[in-house]
This record gives C-alpha cells, sequence and structure tokens, in this order.
C-alpha cells in the first residue's frame, strides 16, 4: 500500500478551540460576516507564533488569550468590515489585509490570488507548496451545488493542513473553532460560474 502524504501545521488554539471562533463576537455583524477578519487576525496570530512576526499581533503569543483575540478581531474589523454582500472576492480581502499591513508597518508578508478558476489538482499543487513552506491559506468558497459544504458557503476559511490517500487528496479545513477533513476535489467543484479562490502567502 502507497504511504500516506500528511502534512499539518503547528496551529493554535484558543480557549480549547482549534483556532479562534467567530461566534464569540458581541456584535451580530462580526457574528454573521466577520470571517474574513477572521482569516486576516489567524494569519496575523500564525505568524508571530511560528515565524517571529510579533508585529503582526499587539498581544502575548504563547498562549493565545479569548478576551485578547476578539480585542484584535475588532482591530481587524476597519480593515475586513462585514458588508451586505461580503468580502466576496480575493482582491477585497488583499486590499483589505494590505492596509492593516501598511498600519502596523510590515512590507515583508506577501499574497496573492489563486483564483477557483485552476483546477483542482493545480489547486493541491498550491496547497502543499504553502502547507509545506509553513503558510496557513484563507480559502473563500462561495456558493456550492453540494448541500454537505453548506456550513461553509459564502464563507472564508482557513486550511492547515493536507493529506494524500488512495481515496484521494483532503484538505483541513478551520472554521468556528472546529476543523474537518474535506475531499479538495469535491470542495472545489462548486458547480457554479463564479468562483472564489485562495490566498498565497509569502514571505
Amino acid at each position: 500500500m502507497e504511504r500516506m502524504q500528511k502534512n499539518e501545521l503547528n496551529y493554535f488554539q484558543v480557549d480549547g478551540s482549534y483556532g479562534g471562533n467567530q461566534d464569540w463576537f458581541p456584535e451580530s455583524s462580526m457574528r454573521d460576516g466577520g470571517c474574513g477578519a477572521v482569516a486576516a487576525c489567524e494569519s496575523c496570530i500564525y505568524f508571530a507564533r511560528q515565524a517571529g512576526k510579533t508585529d503582526l499581533y499587539p498581544y502575548e503569543t504563547k498562549e493565545i488569550d479569548k478576551d485578547e483575540y476578539i480585542r484584535f478581531a475588532y482591530q481587524m474589523k476597519p480593515y475586513l468590515c462585514p458588508r451586505p454582500n461580503g468580502i466576496d472576492t480575493l482582491e477585497m480581502f488583499m486590499e483589505g489585509f494590505e492596509g492593516y499591513l501598511h498600519d502596523v508597518g510590515d512590507t515583508q508578508l506577501e499574497m496573492k490570488p489563486f483564483h477557483g478558476e485552476h483546477t483542482w489538482q493545480e489547486a493541491a499543487d498550491a496547497i502543499r507548496g504553502q502547507i509545506d513552506k509553513s503558510c496557513p491559506i484563507p480559502y473563500l468558497l462561495l456558493k456550492h451545488k453540494n448541500l454537505k459544504l453548506d456550513d461553509y458557503v459564502w464563507h472564508w476559511f482557513m486550511l492547515t493542513g493536507y493529506r494524500e490517500t488512495e481515496e484521494g487528496f483532503q484538505v483541513k479545513a478551520v472554521t468556528y473553532g472546529e476543523s474537518k477533513w474535506l475531499s479538495l476535489e469535491e470542495l472545489w467543484d462548486t458547480g457554479y460560474e463564479r468562483k472564489g479562490g485562495m490566498i498565497l502567502y509569502r514571505m
């Protein structure tokens, strides 16, 4: 049997959750539409912890405090604020997050869009490359034909790992303080013309 290829990031926990949870936010607008801000916040926390980029996160990084996580999300809110149609393009996310990076004086973290028009095999290669370089991946899913993926529809979430088996290529999707392994081929094939995609980081 072929040996399974697998790689997962050393991601962080907040109050026992795998990453943070936007259900913690006091405002309904952030609970319902704060996923873009959360993706940027979690990227900052990860790079502050794993790459020493302490300029990105203004609090203690050894243990991520829930109240500080919430405060940080509200610091990110002006850059990636909830809006009627959501942060529904990769470019909109990048523009907002770049504003935050500029204001904290970071010039090293770079982003490029990886749009959903690529094949899922090309997406797998990109994911493998990012995770192997210790970079988390913000993922934007718009509409999807598969009702099993309703929790991820019109939503930003994080990818923090991949595994390859004879059954296919799976990604570790993180949102609302939980992780789940999903088939990338299934996730990528939305069944709709308008696609989302991923943000690829480079230091």
